[in-house]
């Protein structure tokens, strides 16, 4: 036999026995192919069976061999590791729950272009609008915008302005029997 041998402590009517019980398809589909090898089935007929080629039962077998069973379990790639940590999210909690100051940061509300420039100039950390706008939202924040209204407004002379819709519905009227015509 060439190739990596698979691990003695299994056999091919343990690994057939544990295939049915599982519940991730591709793992019961490698169990199965490497079940071929310990029949005395070539490597390339186990690819056959697995539909895939010589170098992936290659690798199925080395990870079968470290890891058992559980080792050809589909598992999520890692990916990139997120650019904001615990520490920029708090701080970036706070300060936008304590609002803009106009004096210091020259705004008067905050928008997204603004709180990117905020987490450059606090922690070298450069973010797209996208993934901020993103990451607010995970956080529960949603853009509200207020209706403009001018500083000089008082509140007292608007109520007066104000249109009053006429009731749409009325009492109905009791309405009499009405009597069949002879």
């Amino acid at each position: 036999m060439r190739g990596t041998p698979l691990r003695s402590d299994f056999d091919a009517s343990k690994v057939r026995a544990a295939a049915p019980s599982l519940k991730d398809a591709g793992q019961t589909r490698r169990l199965l192919a490497l079940a071929e090898i310990y029949d005395g089935a070539s490597r390339t007929q186990a690819a056959r069976t697995g539909g895939v080629t010589l170098q992936i039962i290659r690798d199925w077998v080395v990870k079968f061999n470290s890891f058992g069973p559980q080792g050809l379990i589909d598992k999520k790639p890692p990916g990139q590791p997120p650019l904001l940590n615990g520490e920029h999210l708090a701080a970036l909690a706070a300060v936008v729950e304590s609002g803009p100051n106009p004096v210091v940061h020259g705004v008067v509300r905050w928008r997204i272009v603004d709180l990117r420039q905020w987490l450059y100039d606090q922690f070298q950390v450069s973010v797209s609008d996208q993934t901020l706008s993103r990451v607010l939202r995970a956080m529960n924040y949603r853009r509200l915008s207020a209706r403009p209204r001018h500083h000089a407004q008082a509140e007292g002379p608007i109520e007066g302005f104000k249109k009053v819709s006429r009731r749409v519905w009325r009492k109905s009227v009791a309405k009499r029997a009405s009597v069949p015509p002879t």
